[in-house]
């Protein structure tokens, strides 16, 4: 009932995750990343403590195969997860437990990796990696197109909930942590709240980073 994408891009250090599901509230539950690390993902059956022991192993030096070998070997409820990993190296890696409700993806392209469970069809999988790898532009609008080339290849079994967006670059904060939580149409509402928010990320990151050189705008200053 989920399908994600994780992608990189070399030449700006940001590596992100784009998930979507008929659930509620899948931002808080499945993607996880650090800046000049990697993503990670835990979802079907989702235990939210594996995204960051994804991440943990990674850090003790872990390549991503073996982050989520020994994630996966770790949990007594392994055949009902699935995880993936993309460092920051390109380097990638997933797993899918045995009860994953078909239809159930891994599928990996250039500076992407695409995870998914209960998917309608077989295509949507390799219409999201194509979708990336042909697209130009920021990190966020690829991943939310390969959101969408899924959703319109077919998606999955129900009807799509929620949709979160979370990119990291250089920070220990997030470049972009973007929910949409409960709408009919969470991909139109994600994709317009990126809209909005892109125009202000460099500007976020300047008033974390160096607020006096930040210029006044009429826009909030939270």
């Amino acid at each position: 009932m989920t399908f994600t994408i994780l992608g990189r891009c070399e030449a700006t250090g940001q590596l992100g995750v784009a998930v979507t599901t008929s659930d509620i509230a899948v931002g808080a539950r499945v993607p996880f990343a650090q800046a000049g690390l990697g993503v990670a993902v835990t979802q079907h059956r989702t235990d939210p403590r594996l995204g960051p022991a994804l991440l943990q192993a990674l850090r003790a030096g872990a390549s991503a195969a073996e982050a989520v070998e020994r994630v996966a070997r770790s949990t007594p409820h392994r055949e009902w997860r699935q995880l993936a990993v993309l460092t920051a190296g390109g380097d990638r890696a997933a797993y899918s437990g045995a009860k994953l409700w078909p239809i159930g993806a891994e599928c990996s392209g250039a500076d992407c990796l695409v995870v998914a469970n209960m998917l309608a069809r077989d295509g949507v999988a390799p219409a999201m990696v194509a979708a990336f790898e042909c697209a130009r532009g920021e990190l966020s609008d690829r991943l939310l197109g390969a959101l969408r080339a899924g959703d319109d290849a077919g998606g999955e079994t129900g009807a799509l909930r929620s949709a979160a967006l979370l990119v990291v670059e250089r920070e220990s904060f997030a470049y972009a942590d973007l929910r949409v939580d409960d709408d009919p149409d969470p991909l139109t509402g994600l994709e317009r709240l990126w809209e909005r928010y892109g125009s202000l990320a460099r500007q976020f990151v300047a008033r974390a980073l160096s607020p006096d050189d930040v210029q006044r705008s009429s826009s909030t200053t939270t």
